[in-house]
């Protein structure tokens, strides 16, 4: 089975930048039929974790010998350096790794962006509190994101930056706003994106939008210098004398504020962003046609305790889902759990932290339920009480008389209370 990254790179040569499949598995090195599976499946392949250790610990301090003396060394050369009798793959991801730290920095020239080449990504956090519910404020982050060559800015508040939330919030300025992808996203090293590395989530969104994901090095922000700017700009610009009712109104100002701000002459292109959409738009890729998915997804199993949780919010489930395996999806506005075909919760998604979110209907069933166990319990335990005071539980015996005996002893019948009858 191939890594997600590989199989990630695969879809981006053949449909961005239009090598055959043969192309790719010549510049990949991995077999043709390798690359025809990837490029058939749009669902990236099973995330499994890697064992821990590596026959590569022990020869770790010499490879940082040999790259620190040539960073740039080929795979093969430090292999044959140390000694290196096994596979070449579990070594080269190691180098790979490694590697970053003993590059030289290099300096950084002006870039000439052509259309739809690539975009910058960055997370702002507006100084502002934004009232979230229940009491609660608080300052999320805001997911804005440049195009290199229109310069044309677009952004979205997200509850968190957990990976789940930002893929998702790419999704919707992407797919819904900009409905096309540009060819590369460029990041810094953002935890929910990915350290030197994607992460598994991330690497199958760029899998699914056949894209190509760059991470900056660290301590290096004139890589992404566009989205840096545009974050002072939104901050100065946008935030001066506004107020939020929460975190939807702010994605509403934002969303008319934007509008005029892309159509602005800017100082660096000499145009307004908004004259030259068109043409990077066109020269972007096309969002695939799949359903949007939810990218926080996972299945539990319901306890006597009918909640799930999400980030640090518990919500309520049916109590009919009491003891099912059940599939919990969410995005960035809605929480939803299914059990098989059967819908047994929906909420609204909660942005205030550690809170407990009620159904009235799961409420109301679960206090049905508790009655008609309470019922059943009480009925058990008084049939229970009845037959152990039986007689015949207590083992005694009872003399059964005639009928006629008692009439005899109340002079209902003709010769009263005889001796024997008493």
């Amino acid at each position: 089975m191939i890594h997600v990254e590989d199989w990630a790179e695969i879809r981006r040569l053949h449909r961005a930048e239009g090598l055959s499949a043969r192309a790719v598995a010549r510049q990949l090195g991995i077999s043709r039929g390798t690359v025809l599976r990837a490029l058939a499946s749009d669902r990236s392949p099973q995330y499994r974790r890697a064992p821990k250790g590596s026959v590569v610990d022990a020869v770790e301090p010499a490879v940082r010998e040999l790259l620190k003396q040539t960073p740039t060394m080929p795979v093969t050369v430090i292999a044959e350096r140390i000694g290196w009798e096994r596979g070449l793959t579990v070594l080269r991801e190691r180098v790979r790794e490694l590697r970053p730290a003993y590059l030289p920095v290099d300096p950084v020239s002006r870039t000439v962006y052509q259309p739809g080449e690539l975009a910058q990504c960055d997370l702002w956090f507006p100084p502002v509190d934004i009232p979230l519910g229940y009491g609660q404020s608080g300052r999320p982050p805001v997911l804005v994101i440049v195009s290199g060559y229109s310069r044309v800015i677009t952004a979205r508040m997200l509850p968190s930056r957990q990976s789940g939330d930002l893929i998702d919030g790419h999704w919707r300025l992407l797919a819904d706003g900009w409905q096309a992808v540009p060819r590369t996203l460029v990041w810094d090293n953002e935890p929910g994106v990915g350290k030197g590395k994607l992460t598994a989530e991330f690497a199958a969104f760029a899998g699914l939008l056949a894209i190509k994901v760059h991470l900056c090095r660290p301590r290096d922000p004139e890589a992404k210098g566009l989205v840096e700017r545009a974050n002072g700009y939104l901050e100065t610009s946008f935030l001066p004398g506004r107020t939020f009712t929460g975190p939807d109104d702010f994605n509403t100002q934002l969303t008319t504020w934007l509008q005029i701000a892309n159509r602005r002459q800017h100082r660096i292109i000499g145009a307004r962003p908004a004259d030259r959409w068109e043409a990077d738009r066109a020269a972007m890729l096309t969002i695939p046609p799949v359903t949007p998915p939810h990218w926080w997804r996972l299945h539990t199993r319901i306890g006597r305790d009918h909640y799930i949780r999400v980030d640090t919010n518990d919500y309520s489930v049916h109590p009919r889902a009491i003891g099912k395996t059940v599939m919990v999806r969410a995005d960035t506005e809605e929480v939803t759990v299914t059990g098989g075909n059967d819908v047994v919760a929906r909420h609204t998604r909660c942005w205030a932290r550690h809170q407990s979110l009620t159904d009235p209907e799961h409420a109301a069933a679960a206090r049905l339920l508790r009655g008609e166990v309470i019922h059943q319990a009480a009925a058990r335990a008084h049939a229970a009480r009845a037959a152990a005071l039986a007689p015949d539980s207590l083992g005694i015996e009872v003399e059964q008389r005639e009928l006629g005996t008692y009439d005899r002893m109340f002079t209902l019948i003709e010769g009263g209370a005889g001796k024997d009858d008493t």
